[in-house]
């Protein structure tokens, strides 16, 4: 058998998500020289290395990273993870991205991220915050409420932040300091609405795409069978989500595999069978499935919600749904969106689909400045509004760009996609606030 002459696909997030910029790049005919390379290039990389004590008397380094991309709109806000296999280019692909999707979401942010690389598996609380505290004091004044903004991300939650929020707030004493992160618990100025902002965000973000029949056939999500990769905070959300909006989950997964029934899976068991025994596997009248099987079901709605490039070259062209709604980052690569777009299979991508999480987070980051609190009502309320509108502009914007596909210029696609739209519109977005601001000095 000769060996297969197919060039190995480059699955990294940073990579791919330059890509997906460069393409979108194509659609737009005119753009200031130096603008480009100025929105590609992060503002600031902090990369930083810091000893903790751990619980068996020994010291550990840790490496941990901030990028904030850009702030042309205003502060950077972005996440901040804690996973083994965090890097430098990853931590950037994610600030860019957040770049974009702030832009999208029209609220006055820029886009940054952080991480640390360790397995939190591994680690006891006390040692988790150690790693959290050890890491804003070496961060300093390169985070702040009108600088760059941390929040929740993969395996990071409430504590984390709160544990951010007071190690900045010893350090800044007499101030205001809830700002300085968003994703905190209640009772220290978290918002109401914000644990489920991404699921939701997704779910107001999905409704509105189906009203513009952009999938034909489908205009609610009555009877449409979901599957969700990703049965983590964002996934388990969704799915439920999903499910109380008339949607018959039909597959879901996790870290360890993943489970499927024709029939429709019960989101609230699923979790509870998953909180009993640490994964969704095994559970009573289902059907175990693989990851890939997942990926490849029979499905109207296939919802990523796990890690970046998922869905790539060798399992691209075994996607059956129709439409693909990102609710993690980067879950389909630069080469896969060609084969999906050629198999008629839409996207909503992620700087559309999941920036309802950093709306609440903007919402909490209002409500701490004025020291308000709003109610749950008023939160989804305006998160409906903003991702409405989002999906709308990037629909108009989609439209645009497909009446002028005569002529196109070498590069260009024939068809733009949802994910060329949303870039497009991000990319206009900041360049104009760019020119008008004008460059100092």
């Amino acid at each position: 058998m000769k060996p297969s002459t197919r060039p190995v696909e480059e699955l990294d997030l940073f990579v791919n998500a330059n890509q997906q910029f460069e393409h979108a790049l194509t659609w737009i005919d005119s753009i200031k020289a130096g603008i480009v390379e100025y929105l590609i290039t992060a503002k600031r990389t902090i990369h930083v290395r810091f000893p903790v004590n751990m619980d068996d008397g020994t010291i550990r380094t840790f490496h941990g990273f901030r990028v904030l991309h850009n702030r042309a709109r205003g502060p950077g806000k972005g996440g901040i993870r804690y996973h083994p296999d965090v890097t430098e280019a990853e931590v950037s692909a994610l600030a860019a991205i957040m770049t974009w999707k702030t832009a999208v979401a029209d609220i006055p942010f820029g886009g940054g991220k952080g991480g640390v690389s360790c397995n939190p598996k591994e680690l006891s609380r006390g040692e988790l915050r150690r790693i959290t505290r050890r890491f804003v004091a070496e961060l300093g004044d390169s985070i702040g409420p009108y600088t760059d903004i941390p929040a929740p991300d993969v395996y990071t939650d409430q504590q984390t932040m709160a544990w951010i929020y007071d190690t900045f707030d010893q350090m800044h004493p007499g101030q205001n300091n809830l700002a300085v992160v968003t994703g905190k618990p209640l009772e220290i100025g978290g918002s109401v609405g914000r644990d489920e902002a991404t699921a939701q965000g997704s779910l107001f973000a999905t409704e509105r795409l189906l009203k513009h029949d952009i999938v034909p056939g489908v205009v609610t999500l009555d009877g449409i069978r979901v599957a969700v990769q990703g049965f983590g905070n964002a996934g388990a959300t969704a799915a439920r989500l999903f499910d109380e909006a008339g949607a018959r989950i039909v597959a879901v997964s996790d870290s360890r595999g993943g489970i499927r029934s024709d029939n429709g899976l019960d989101p609230g068991a699923v979790l509870a069978h998953k909180n009993d025994t640490g994964s969704v596997t095994g559970f009573a009248g289902a059907t175990d499935i693989s990851n890939e099987q997942l990926l490849a079901c029979d499905c109207d709605i296939l919802i990523p919600a796990a890690l970046e490039c998922q869905i790539r070259t060798e399992n691209a062209a075994d996607i059956k749904a129709r439409l693909i709604v990102e609710c993690a980052n980067g879950p389909v690569t630069a080469a896969a969106d060609k084969i999906l777009q050629q198999n008629g299979v839409f996207v909503l991508p992620d700087i559309v689909a999941n920036c309802g999480g950093v709306v609440v987070s903007y919402f909490e980051w209002v409500q701490n400045l004025e020291n308000q609190k709003w109610d749950l009502e008023k939160v989804q309320r305006r998160l409906r509004k903003r991702m409405v509108r989002a999906v709308d502009h990037t629909v108009e914007q989609w439209n645009s760009l497909n009446t002028r596909s005569h002529g196109a210029p070498a590069g260009r696609e024939s068809v733009a996609s949802l994910r060329d739209a949303a870039l497009v519109m991000a990319i206009k977005r900041i360049a104009t606030v760019v020119q008008q601001r004008d460059i100092w000095p």
